[in-house]
């Protein structure tokens, strides 16, 4: 939705203390507009459920409305206000990922509003700044990253340093896989279950040719960036949080990937 930028909407710092009276109608209306899309961009990259309504509310609140609502699934977030104007939008959600970066900058946006520091308008386009940039790393460094990180857990697990350069290759070609099929296939389960044939297929091709030695350690270590950790804690924090509805998605979400997983290293594992 287009903003009209002509109108002078600014509001000068401790605007906690106005009430709903005296914010016009539009400045409800981009005020509204700021805690959505805050909320939209924590929630698609990978916050927990209570920081989204917990920001949404703080923003609302640092300018000058007391008495808004909010409520935040992992498909979808409403946000409402309270008072003459009556205001409700919701927004959904079609598409998650993990991007922290982009969580801790809508944070400071917000711990920015608290402070007095940002009016609306500004917090608002800032805010489109960061939901239209990437800040993401690029997939050579992540492939490079997930093959590190595969040996790292290879060794964790008392894996021998023997087998440390074929998990290396088998999580590197495994992690460069995912984020090729997952383009091609937008289902995130399916992709999953095809890298994880890849995987358990590279695996059991490495100890057969004499290249590693112990298959269980190099499977587990080449799945480690494969699984969901991000999901399972925010399911957990959110179910401590008192948010049910989100913490049983998420964790049914985490438990349908590791499913996948371990399906498609199942299967390899009984084909050969």
């Amino acid at each position: 939705m287009t903003l009209d930028t002509t109108t002078d909407l600014t509001m000068p710092a401790g605007t906690s203390a106005h009430t709903l009276a005296d914010i016009t109608p539009e400045q409800t209306h981009v005020i509204t507009q700021t805690c959505l899309l805050a909320g939209k961009i924590i929630l698609q990259n990978g916050g927990e459920t209570y920081r989204v309504e917990d920001t949404m509310v703080r923003i609302a609140a640092a300018y000058g409305i007391e008495q808004s609502h909010s409520f935040v699934t992992p498909t979808g977030l409403i946000f409402a206000i309270d008072g003459a104007s009556h205001v409700t939008r919701l927004i959904r959600i079609s598409e998650r990922n993990t991007n922290l970066s982009k969580v801790a900058m809508v944070n400071d946006i917000s711990r920015r509003i608290s402070g007095g520091d940002l009016g609306p308008n500004e917090a608002y386009t800032l805010l489109k700044e960061i939901d239209a940039a990437k800040h993401e790393y690029h997939p050579g460094l992540k492939v490079l990253a997930a093959a590190v990180a595969s040996g790292c857990f290879l060794i964790m697990f008392r894996g021998g340093w023997h087998d440390f350069f074929p998990v290396f290759v088998t999580g590197g070609s495994g992690f460069l896989f995912f984020l090729f099929i997952h383009r091609i296939v937008p289902i995130k389960f399916f992709a999953e279950f095809l890298t994880a044939l890849i995987i358990g297929s590279l695996a059991v091709g490495a100890v057969k040719l004499g290249f590693g030695h112990d298959l269980d350690k190099i499977i587990i270590g080449s799945v480690m960036p494969l699984v969901p950790g991000l999901h399972i804690t925010n399911a957990v924090r959110d179910l401590m949080a008192g948010h049910l509805v989100s913490g049983l998605s998420k964790g049914a979400e985490a438990f349908l990937t590791a499913f996948a997983i371990g399906s498609g290293i199942a299967a390899i594992l009984s084909i050969f």
